[in-house]
């Protein structure tokens, strides 16, 4: 007989990953799919990082290190918060993690308790809510529009506190909008989180994938007070294209720090070590990399719009920084195929996948049935014949 907690049996599966696999078994089967699913990107990590994991095994550099982080790349990361974030921090307010997503499983896990709630704007990157849930805690959707350029509003956040509200995840930018909250914004809800004592997990993962001159700001350099109600999260999988490495990181109050890093020494220790050594190397020489990377995203960001907005009836935000866009097609929900209605986002990526060889993932994984993501971490080939072949199979649709 199987045992099965509660706690686990009440989580859903990531449907960007389920999605990503069907789609790679249609691959395999030997179907031509054109992927817009995965949130990673095609290009290969740089050559100096791989070169400097290789370096680490090769000198032994094999073994355990301590769980919160090898100290080089607590340093590396300590300088790269001060020069890009004007954020001062010391080694015991950083922790190194199997990834961004550990990262913040790990801080959930840490101030999150049964019955707590926690506010996530929607539009949302899926792990969020049954990160919340799976701490035995309340996530709180605050649903945003296209309108608002997909982001909540001081006003909004301050209705939905209550007095079990501990917490705010800001994604800034976002997946999967593409949305940037300005310096102004943030400033405004931080005056919110800090009148309400409430605890920031900021997620900045994409923070180096910037178009059009925005600029990214972290809402714990608003001021001292922020920076020690704030716990910001990175990584290195998006900037860097190192998705497998899995690395990631925290920087907060050395309190919650120190107790995630003691909640992290029972689950995974520490992240692997010479992944960390490429770690190491990606902060310090990766720069002209990441321009060229960044580059080519916004090409291809433009291109994917421009064609999503000539499909008939589809609407589309320019989306500011990450490498996705969220348009809206929901002027095709309530119709069908062959008899087979189409009436969601679910049913929408379905019908596309199937019919269109062309894999999405369903506005509904973010909160947002109306919408659809895709993601342009792919070549601009393959971007102009998926939106090709998605403008055809939306036509078949009566």
């Amino acid at each position: 007989m199987s045992k099965i907690s509660a706690r686990v049996s009440g989580l859903s599966e990531s449907v960007t990953l389920a999605i990503d696999a069907k789609a790679k078994q249609m691959m395999a089967d030997g179907i031509d799919v054109v992927n817009f699913a995965a949130g990673e990107p095609d290009f290969d990590t740089p050559t100096q990082v791989k070169e400097a994991a290789k370096a680490a095994l090769d000198s032994g550099k094999t073994k355990y290190v301590a769980s919160g982080g090898l100290p080089q790349l607590k340093q590396a990361i300590i300088e790269k918060l001060q020069k890009d974030n004007k954020l001062e921090y010391k080694p015991g307010q950083i922790l190194v993690s199997t990834g961004a997503k550990h990262s913040l499983f790990n801080t959930i896990l840490t101030i999150v308790d049964r019955g707590d709630q926690v506010l996530i704007p929607a539009p949302f990157w899926v792990s969020y809510y049954d990160m919340v849930r799976a701490a035995e805690g309340v996530p709180v959707i605050l649903p945003t529009t296209a309108e608002s350029g997909f982001k909540v509003s001081p006003k909004q956040i301050e209705e939905s506190i209550t007095p079990r509200t501990v917490a705010i995840i800001i994604n800034s930018p976002s997946n999967p909008t593409g949305a940037v909250y300005n310096e102004q914004e943030l400033r405004a809800i931080a005056e919110v989180v800090l009148k309400h004592n409430l605890i920031c997990i900021s997620d900045e993962i994409y923070e180096k994938l910037m178009y059009g001159g925005t600029k990214h700001f972290s809402i714990a350099s608003v001021s001292p007070e922020m920076k020690d109600h704030t716990i910001v999260i990175n990584g290195f999988s998006k900037a860097f294209s190192m998705t497998g490495w899995r690395l990631g990181y925290a920087a907060g109050p050395a309190q919650i720090i120190s107790e995630m890093n003691k909640l992290q020494s029972h689950s995974t220790s520490n992240a692997t070590t010479f992944s960390q050594w490429g770690g190491v190397e990606a902060l310090k020489s990766t720069d002209a990399d990441v321009k060229k990377m960044r580059a080519a995203f916004d090409e291809r960001r433009q291109a994917l719009v421009t064609a999503l907005r000539a499909i008939p009836e589809v609407q589309c935000n320019m989306p500011d920084g990450a490498f996705y866009a969220f348009p809206d097609f929901s002027a095709y929900h309530g119709r069908s195929f062959e008899g087979k209605p189409v009436a969601n986002s679910m049913q929408l990526a379905e019908y596309i996948l199937v019919n269109g060889r062309t894999s999405i993932v369903p506005g509904a994984a973010f909160g947002a049935d109306n919408h659809q993501r895709f993601s342009y971490a792919t070549s601009m080939e393959k971007i102009n014949t998926g939106v090709q072949r998605i403008g055809e199979a939306l036509s078949k649709l009566k």
